[in-house]
């Protein structure tokens, strides 16, 4: 891919909450840019880019989908991937993983919604990236919708800047175009044409002032860009030229200073084009990127790569997908070098090599094969014997470990067991395909029971899930209640000595540690060891032994057996044996010390938290609220918008089970709620009771 090539490149995702139209944007984007030759709906199942059975049946994305259009600006002809990301809380990982490889992205709201919880938290995630991006204030045709309102609540819920581009003329029903404040012109689309085509109108006599006023804030923004520009706003404003306001508002965004804001109606084929515009005038080429950084794994030396076709390879596997047809498809970006089909690769994740046998480039569920790939490139490929998400693929002469990525951990569980003993081994199978695709389902089996336990981010998420294991791998189950996933915590700090000796005749069993085991801290998970070994005490192969074997002792907690959250461990001092200690002997004393440092500490157990918010007329507020309370709900706030009471709370998740039939009895069906998780907090004295007594059966006084 040449220079040239590259600046005409886009790598960009849609995000947004649920419902505030994205696979609605992206069909229309596949219709004007040529890709689709008719316009696909979500409500009649036929969307594109909605290919999964389960996204048409509910009208939900459930798995984030790429394609590749073409779009003519400037008689240049730009190449545009594009990712259609889901909206719903439960699949939030699709969302964390697109964006950790795009170079761009379009934050879609909703004119009535506003900006809504998952807004939020896909604003976090792109923040969290650095990702630049453009605001497309969507569905100005529905009812309550207010262009203005959207911009406030951007500057007060995600502290966005946003910088309007557009202003609608008319809202509601009376939605009929825009008047763009670069051209001072206003356009209006043709209904007959499907929006294909847009007229150029004159700026209706009531929005003149309004046009003027945004135009003149527009101007002045541009003119703090540079002394040059300045220069030219103070001798005169209008000699600021369309290009020169263009360049300083794509700088500002791609600084992540402002967001541009466009607005139309997707669904009514109004403002489309102009956003495929603004993503080719705002958004990043790979080249316009910072360079990917990463470890070099045999040096450990931090190492960069540029947008270059010419530079060692390096590409970054950022989903796992299974086709009925192909197998494993890996999804990658490719930051640095050239790869080819047919040729071979090192894994530096696994330090494993892998051929490349086919890729392609994908259109939803649908593949074009490919001879090579370049630097800033999304495709995806098939041939690895081992890849999971967030694996690096590099050349093998210049390895380069790229920095992987974290995903949340799941809050929800349910056992399932096959129908019958001899599909067993089929549902452990296609189980452990669905945790290669999706890092947020995790699968265990308990070791009292016997049971197969899988882990989610939700209700929804399981369902889905359970859905696909009858669907694509033919597999019927038999399932268990959804159990909350606590974890537990241990609070102070305690200093322990253990020292682990075995002798069966021949050689023996030796380790000896000394150890300050800590609860750690809020906020963080996992576990923060420490490493404090002077003078060789113990040897520094053994030391990651012992890492290890905190590590899994932490999966099975000392008070229910459930997961410790966090920990910090120092390893301050001990001993070896020459003959008698290895790498096991140290891992086994670990997680004995583990065990007994527990024991002298004092145990907690956590519960899963959710932020709710629900949108309800106000007559269903009371209810709403005393509901909550006696689901030992928090309330946080309580606001109005466009008619309706909005209220926030956190919750705990094991008061939540069936919250959405409820709140349709208390609502007559007219309220909804969105819930995400929030954070795991102490549970009280009774919960614990409960949670012993049906776990294990345990009376506590």
């Amino acid at each position: 891919m040449t220079a040239k090539n590259l600046y005409n490149t886009r790598n960009i995702g849609i995000m947004a909450h649920i419902d505030a139209g994205k696979t609605t944007t992206t069909e229309r984007i596949l219709y004007y840019t040529g890709k689709s030759h008719k316009l696909g709906e979500v409500h009649e199942g036929g969307a594109v880019m909605d290919w999964m059975e389960q996204e048409q049946e509910r009208g939900i994305t459930i798995t984030s989908a790429a394609t590749t259009v073409y779009w003519d600006y400037q008689d240049s002809n730009f190449k545009i991937n594009l990712i259609d990301t889901p909206g719903h809380v439960d699949f939030t990982v699709e969302v964390e993983r697109s964006l950790r490889v795009l170079d761009g992205a379009i934050a879609l709201f909703c004119a009535v919604g506003g900006v809504e919880p998952q807004s939020e938290t896909v604003w976090r995630q792109a923040d969290k990236y650095k990702v630049p991006r453009i605001s497309f204030v969507n569905k100005m045709d529905r009812s309550g919708a207010d262009f203005f309102a959207v911009l406030e609540d951007m500057k007060s819920k995600i502290k966005a800047n946003p910088v309007p581009l557009q202003i609608p003329i008319g809202q509601e029903d009376e939605f009929r175009g825009v008047v763009d404040l670069l051209d001072n012109k206003a356009y209006e689309w043709d209904e007959t044409s499907k929006g294909m085509t847009y007229v150029e109108v004159p700026i209706p006599a009531d929005l003149v002032t309004q046009a003027r006023q945004y135009r003149n804030q527009l101007i002045e923004g541009v003119a703090e860009e540079n002394d040059f520009l300045f220069e030219k706003f103070m001798d005169d404003p209008d000699s600021i030229t369309k290009e020169e306001v263009i360049t300083a508002v794509r700088k500002a965004t791609l600084d992540l200073r402002i967001t541009p804001v466009l607005c139309g109606s997707a669904f009514k084929n109004k403002g489309v084009q102009r956003l495929l515009d603004a993503v080719i005038r705002y958004l990043p080429s790979p080249m316009e990127v910072q360079s990917i950084e990463g470890v070099n794994p045999r040096t450990q030396e931090p190492e960069s790569r540029e947008a270059d076709a010419q530079q060692p390879m390096a590409a970054l596997a950022f989903k796992i997908a299974t086709d009925p047809h192909v197998g494993r498809i890996a999804f990658f970006r490719i930051y640095s070098g050239t790869l080819k089909a047919g040729s071979y690769v090192l894994n530096a994740s696994t330090g494993k090599k892998e051929r490349i046998s086919r890729i392609l480039q994908m259109h939803a569920n649908k593949r074009t094969p490919l001879e090579t790939i370049e630097a800033g490139d999304i495709a995806a490929a098939v041939g690895f014997k081992t890849i999971n998400t967030g694996d690096t693929l590099c050349d093998e002469k210049n390895p380069i470990t790229l920095e992987n990525m974290e995903f949340p951990m799941p809050v929800i569980s349910v056992a399932v067991e096959p129908k019958s003993q001899k599909e067993l081994d089929k549902l452990t199978s296609s189980l452990a395909k669905l945790a290669e695709e999706d890092p947020t389902f995790r699968i265990k089996t308990d070791e009292d029971t016997g049971q197969i336990i899988i882990s989610g981010m939700g209700e929804l998420h399981l369902e889905i899930i359970l859905d696909r294991l009858q669907r694509e791998f033919k597999v019927d189950c038999n399932q268990g209640e959804p159990q909350v996933s606590y974890k537990e915590a241990l609070i102070g700090s305690v200093q322990h000595r253990e020292v682990y000796k075995k002798q069966t005749g021949g050689r023996g069993k030796y380790a000896d540690i000394k150890v300050e085991v800590h609860g750690g801290s809020d906020g963080e998970e996992g576990l923060e060891f420490i490493d404090e070994i002077k003078g060789g005490n113990i040897p520094r192969e053994f030391i990651p032994s012992v890492e290890g074997g905190f590590k899994n002792a932490m999966l099975n907690g000392p008070l229910a057996g459930f997961e410790v959250q966090t920990l910090r461990v120092r390893l301050l001092d001990g001993s070896y044996h020459t003959v008698d200690s290895d790498q096991l002997a140290f891992e086994v004393c670990a997680r004995n010390a583990f065990r007994n440092a527990a024991a002298k500490m004092q145990k907690v157990h956590m519960e899963p938290m959710m932020e709710l918010e629900v949108v309800t007329p106000e007559e269903y507020m009371g209810d709403i609220i005393s509901d909550l309370n006696r689901r030992r709900g928090n309330l946080k706030n309580v606001s109005a918008r466009s008619g309706t009471q909005i209220i926030k709370a956190q919750v705990p998740l094991s008061e939540m089970f069936g919250y959405v039939t409820r709140l349709r009895t208390l609502a007559s069906g007219r309220a909804t709620s969105s819930m995400e998780f929030s954070h795991f907090e102490k549970c009280n004295n009774e919960v614990t009771r409960n949670v012993l007594k049906k776990v294990h059966g345990i009376e506590v006084n």
